[in-house]
């Protein structure tokens, strides 16, 4: 599975005082035992916290992270807003789990996580949530959503650009 990192959280994982959750995650996607995917609204999101933008750059060419195209990811979001699928607002994160192929969100939106979770949505695998909503410590549980993801990375490869 690959990882998206909503906006919501993305100071504990690239800002300054991150939690013990926030900096396991930081270290998975940074080692290259996982993979963040981003593109469309929600990249340009994160990109503002400097942290964020500038080891994007750098992870991208050194194949840390992947970018999904920016109109495949529009075009899913549209989608999604005509049919009224999320429960939250966040089309453009479910979007990019779609076409990215990504199954792990690191999110303390509940709304999104539940569309996150939702079969309906994102099926084969079903999404997992990494979150720290109910503490910042590194659990086992999350140690087991890190380590038991992946990434189909060829299929990243034919939709990033």
């Amino acid at each position: 599975m690959c990882a998206i990192l909503d906006n919501d959280v993305v100071h504990q994982v690239f800002g300054q005082k991150r939690p013990a959750a926030g900096k396991a995650f930081f270290d998975w996607i940074d080692s290259g035992r996982g993979r963040l995917i981003g593109g469309g609204r929600l990249l340009k999101e994160l990109a503002r916290n400097e942290s964020f933008g500038s080891w994007w750059r750098d992870a991208v060419l050194a194949g840390l992270a992947t970018r999904v195209g920016d109109e495949a990811v529009e075009a899913e979001t549209v989608r999604l807003t005509e049919r009224k699928a999320c429960g939250s607002n966040d089309e453009h994160v479910i979007a990019l789990a779609v076409i990215g192929a990504a199954r792990l969100l690191y999110s303390n939106d509940r709304k999104l996580q539940s569309d996150f979770k939702d079969r309906r949505l994102i099926d084969r695998p079903p999404g997992k949530v990494y979150s720290t909503l109910r503490g910042d410590a590194f659990t086992k549980n999350k140690r087991q959503l890190l380590a038991g993801s992946s990434c189909r990375r060829g299929l990243l490869d034919s939709v990033s650009r």
